[in-house]
């Protein structure tokens, strides 16, 4: 169809390399930088954040496939070499993010580092690598919401290229990939203000703000998706999961409160708090 985006950005020596990749991996790119410098600021080392990459992206990758082949496993049963493809897209991020806390709980715990202050540390280059991310989505013509009219996408005042890439199969849908794209955007920005303001943090809360604010939208977004992942019936992983993690991270924050959590920054000593 005239206007359509390719998903396959260019061939090298015979290999189709996608959109989705690239755009996945300057989402992470850009997020390590981020990080790095942060963790530089606070006292730890910019090889701390790259060399936490090395257990973390295998682990974010392993748990965001399993995620969304777990949901899906009509799509392998019966092929289940298709198990490794990961191509043409088939990444969960809340899987993701599973994987990888894992991996930086292990990796904190190693490094003789604060897990609280880590997260933290990269809480707002993640979210930001997620808004990136979600154009991965759009290059690939998936993660779109319910059906809808050109004049209604035009109304948005959306580019031409976006509004020509929502006509999937002959039929306009709502941008779901751009709502939450810029609703990470927004949470990044929120995230780095309240994180730079002296003394109105507590350790932790950077990353409980993250988890508050992106489930909270993903809550909603998920709702106008139609190529969800359900768990039973009508019942979107996705949203109950984001229910989970909204209500749990209010909780969380309001015990480490009363409990009373230490600055996340400790200016005087300039250095960040380690594990024990």
């Amino acid at each position: 169809m005239l206007g359509q985006v390719n998903p396959v950005a260019f061939n090298l020596f015979g290999i189709s390399v996608y959109w989705y990749a690239i755009i996945i991996v300057s989402g992470i790119v850009l997020a390590v930088w981020l990080s790095s410098r942060e963790a530089v600021r606070v006292g730890l080392k910019e090889d701390d954040v790259i060399d936490f990459m090395l257990w973390g992206l295998p682990s974010a990758i392993i748990g965001a496939r399993l995620y969304y082949v777990i949901f899906q496993w009509q799509d392998y049963v019966d092929n289940p070499i298709e198990i490794i493809l990961t191509r043409n897209g088939g990444l969960a991020i809340y899987g993701g993010l599973i994987g990888g806390g894992l991996a930086l709980f292990f990796f904190t715990r190693h490094r003789f580092i604060s897990t609280w202050t880590f997260l933290d540390i990269a809480a707002p280059s993640v979210i930001l690598a997620q808004g990136i991310g979600r154009w991965g989505n759009f290059m690939n013509h998936e993660a779109y919401g319910p059906a809808t009219t050109r004049a209604f996408l035009e109304g948005l005042h959306l580019p031409k290229f976006i509004i020509d890439n929502m006509n999937i199969d002959g039929t306009y849908h709502q941008p779901t990939f751009l709502y939450e794209s810029i609703w990470n955007v927004l949470g990044f920005i929120v995230l780095v203000i309240l994180r730079k303001k002296k003394d109105f943090l507590k350790e932790g809360e950077v990353v409980l703000g993250y988890v508050i604010w992106y489930s909270f939208g993903r809550f909603f977004i998920e709702g106008m998706r139609t190529d969800s992942l359900y768990a039973f019936g009508s019942i979107r992983v996705s949203q109950v999961f984001s229910l989970i993690l909204f209500f749990g991270a209010i909780v969380v924050l309001i015990i480490r409160r009363k409990k009373g959590a230490i600055p996340f920054y400790n200016r005087e000593k300039g250095t960040v708090k380690k594990a024990v």
